[in-house]
This record gives structure tokens, C-alpha cells and sequence, in this order.
């Protein structure tokens, strides 16, 4: 009997953290550094599908984004964003932004609300992608908003992360952080390996669709 409770008791335990673990994981696999970049096909905000591929020879960098969330607004609000979008669409970087923000969560915008959205903040992203199944998210394994990744010409995963190393919806916080986003493009322009390829993300939940 101590055996069988003992055996019990470690087959619940196990249970309990495989629930929890079960919901929160992706369909997909996790992207993986070093390889190639999950493929993927979506709608923009001007209703034309784009895809991963048709990018293939130049750098793109995929933003998950969520206009309501105070993280996301500090990177907008101050400009910061819209600064990194600009010098690296001067070096011919592709900036993808993604919303996968699902139907009557934060963040879900419809097409036109998407470009309001862009205008009103000068953003100067290529393209704004909507994704309200959440499936390039998952794909992507995004959970925050900002979430960030880089996929070099050759369409391999570079970068994902964090946008810097401030993990605070503060304005304020922006002075003096290290950008992860702009040190990795960095080391891609000039052909190193990424210094820093993997960080820790930070910002709001990505809002998706729940599971059916």
C-alpha cells in the first residue's frame, strides 16, 4: 500500500503540471534558432496576403504589437518604435507588424483600424499583419507584447526576444537601455553572429483566441 500511494501521489503530481502546460503550449513547434524561420501566410492591413517567403534576401523583423497595451505605448508614444522602424527600413530591413490580438480582446483592429492606427502614429513598419486566430503567433511561440524577431536573408531565425533589456512601461526607462533589436541587426549588417540571440521578452499577454 505505501508503494501504491507513493506512486499515486507522483502520477497527480505529474498530472498537475502537464494540465496547466497542455493549454499553454503552442500547436506548432517552437521556433528554434538557427533555423529556418517558421513559414507563414497573412492578411495585411490593406487586405493583401503576404508571406514570409516573398521576403526571402533581405532581413526581416517580425514586431507583435497591441496598441492598448502601456508597453507597446511606450515604445510609440515616445517615438522609440517608430525611430527603430526607420533606420532599419534605411538599411533595407523588412519590419513586419504583427497584431494577433483575437475579435474583442485589446489590440484586435480590423483592417482599416489597423492602418488609422499606423498613420496616427507614423509608424514605419513595411507592412501591418493581422492575425486574429492567432496562427503565426503560435507559430512564433509570441507571448508579450512587444515581442521581437529577426530572420536573416538567408530566412533563418537570428534573434527573438525582447526589444531591450528594460522590462518597464515607463518612458523614463528608455534612457540608457540596450536595445537587443538593434544590436542583433547590427551584427547581421555586418555579417557576425548574433551576440545576444535569445532574451527574455517583456510586456503585455499576447490577447488570443481561446483554444476550441
Amino acid at each position: 500500500m505505501i508503494l501504491d500511494r507513493r506512486t499515486a501521489l507522483v502520477l497527480a503530481a505529474a498530472a498537475a503540471v502537464a494540465a496547466p502546460a497542455a493549454i499553454a503550449t503552442p500547436a506548432a513547434a517552437a521556433p528554434v534558432l538557427g533555423k529556418p524561420a517558421p513559414a507563414f501566410q497573412a492578411v495585411d492591413a490593406d487586405g493583401k496576403t503576404r508571406s514570409l517567403s516573398e521576403f526571402r534576401g533581405k532581413t526581416v523583423v517580425l514586431e507583435w504589437t497591441n496598441e492598448g497595451c502601456p508597453y507597446v505605448k511606450k515604445h510609440y508614444d515616445s517615438g522609440n518604435m517608430q525611430k527603430l522602424q526607420g533606420q532599419a527600413a534605411n538599411d533595407g530591413v523588412v519590419w513586419l507588424t504583427i497584431i494577433s490580438s483575437a475579435p474583442g480582446t485589446q489590440g484586435y483592429l480590423t483592417g482599416a483600424q489597423a492602418k488609422a492606427w499606423k498613420a496616427r502614429e507614423k509608424a514605419a513598419s513595411a507592412s501591418v499583419l493581422l492575425d486574429p486566430k492567432g496562427t503565426v503567433g503560435r507559430a512564433y511561440d509570441a507571448k508579450t507584447t512587444p515581442h521581437m524577431y529577426i530572420v536573416d536573408e538567408a530566412g533563418t531565425l537570428v534573434y527573438m526576444g525582447g526589444i531591450d533589456d528594460r522590462p518597464s512601461a515607463a518612458a523614463s526607462s528608455l534612457d540608457g537601455a540596450k536595445n537587443y533589436v538593434t544590436a542583433a541587426l547590427a551584427d547581421v549588417k555586418a555579417g557576425r553572429a548574433v551576440a545576444q540571440p535569445a532574451t527574455r521578452p517583456y510586456g503585455c499577454s499576447v490577447k488570443y483566441a481561446s483554444a476550441d
